[in-house]
């Protein structure tokens, strides 16, 4: 694989409860434990709300890019992602992702045949493949 970006971010202080930063500056955020998970919550994010911003941004590129290779239009779409967390069961913890692809102007086959073939194109699901259990809906 030849790379064509490198992202970079850090994160401080106590982990869910810290901070992370973009190598660039323009994510700088506050982490804090959800209320869910025994954390105060707030107006902090966590590591899984970014997880679910990332993939369903990627994977939405994802769904534009097999869409124009099958000339067919989606406009007014959208892909919602829903990452939850949970105890595995090696005694640590994993994730599991709900994908909501909504494709209100495409019958409901093309839709469904568009999502999975963008599932096979998106890097995140590429990645975590075999190793997140990953729902995929078309709405």
């Amino acid at each position: 694989m030849t790379v064509l970006y490198t992202a970079e971010a850090t994160a401080t202080g106590a982990g869910r409860d810290g901070q992370t930063r973009s190598s660039d500056g323009v994510l700088a955020l506050d982490l804090a434990v959800p209320k869910e998970m025994g954390g105060p919550g707030g107006a902090a994010t966590n590591p899984e709300q970014l997880f679910a911003a990332g993939y369903a941004a990627c994977f939405h590129s994802a769904l534009q890019l097999v869409a124009r290779r099958a000339k067919a239009t989606i406009s007014d779409s959208s892909v919602t992602a829903q990452v939850g967390i949970g105890r595995n069961d090696e005694g640590g913890f994993g994730l599991d992702v709900t994908l909501v692809v909504d494709l209100p102007r495409v019958p409901r086959e093309q839709a469904q045949e568009l999502t999975a073939s963008a599932d096979k194109v998106c890097p995140y699901s590429n990645a975590i493949r075999g190793n997140v259990n990953i729902e995929l809906k078309v709405a």
